[in-house]
């Protein structure tokens, strides 16, 4: 049992996890999105999960090490993410579908690992900066073989996913510098998640009065789903960076294409596999050996 938990612990099993979770999510949404806007969305999972946190704080936080500054880094990651990533990811998968949606958006190693170096001074050493490398380029073939698949989609739509990326990785260096002073996974996921649930319950409520927000009630259990899939994944995530480097946790959380793979064939029929498919697969698993190995 023991050698079971030191295993799960390590953190790119964390990571791992965290990816499949993150996948799992991604294709919800898409379930969710036939019913309500990716703006009507977020207001139901970004609350949902702030909400699971505080449930569970009583029972797993533990506010030994508190310290104000980390508590004020949690915040401030909080206030993008997940609310704007989350508003960006919801609206790049309506457009995009779930598989090149995950995939151009999992160009976050690229911020992150560069973030961590100026921030942190993490410099990463070659075998996992080329793992990095393999990695992105797999989840690139995916996203321009779903790309070229169908229309080939504009400029702007390709941003969403880019943005949310920069986002999602320049906030990882953010949130392991804040566990560095006070080590609590859970208090980062419910601080970040509690601003979130905020700022996107306050945007909602601006907004509703002239675009109608509230009016489609349809969708609410795939949302409340993906809230609890995507809180899972950032608990994880966020466990992951507390145990390991940026370089190695990013990228191997920026696989989740691959999950998206599975879950989307088994859960959005029509959903096919073809070779670009494989080789895509095949790239990203390479790059995550590479940085196993680094």
């Amino acid at each position: 049992m023991d050698s079971v938990t030191a295993l799960v612990a390590r953190p790119s099993v964390l990571a791992l996890l965290s990816a499949a979770c993150f996948a799992l999510a991604l294709v919800l949404t898409q379930r969710g999105l036939r019913h309500r806007t990716p703006l009507a969305g977020a207001i139901i999972s970004v609350p949902t999960t702030a909400l699971l946190f505080w449930l569970l704080a009583p029972l797993v936080l533990r506010v030994e090490g508190w310290r104000s500054d980390a508590a004020v880094a949690f915040a401030a990651v909080g206030l993008l993410f997940p609310a704007a990533v989350t508003l960006l990811t919801f609206e790049a998968n309506r457009r995009l579908g779930p598989n090149v949606a995950g995939a151009v958006g999992n160009l976050a190693p690229l911020f992150a690992v560069l973030v961590a170096m100026v921030a942190l001074a993490e410099v990463p050493g070659a075998m996992r900066l080329l793992g990095v490398a393999v990695v992105v380029a797999g989840v690139t073939l995916l996203a321009l073989r779903r790309a070229h698949g169908g229309a080939r989609p504009s400029a702007a739509t390709l941003g969403l996913p880019l943005l949310a990326a920069a986002i999602r990785g320049a906030t990882q260096p953010a949130v392991k510098a804040g566990l560095a002073l006070w080590p609590s996974p859970f208090a980062a996921g419910l601080i970040g998640y509690t601003v979130s649930a905020v700022v996107i319950l306050v945007t909602a409520g601006y907004l509703a009065r002239r675009n109608g927000v509230w009016r489609n009630a349809g969708g609410r259990g795939w949302f409340v789903a993906v809230g609890l899939c995507n809180g899972a994944a950032v608990l994880l995530m966020y466990a992951a960076l507390g145990r390991g480097p940026v370089a190695l946790v990013s990228p191997i959380v920026a696989s989740y294409p691959l999950f998206t793979l599975l879950f989307a064939r088994l859960l959005l029929p029509g959903e096919r596999a073809g070779g670009a498919v494989v080789a895509g697969v095949a790239i990203t698993v390479a790059g995550v050996v590479l940085l196993l190995a680094g």
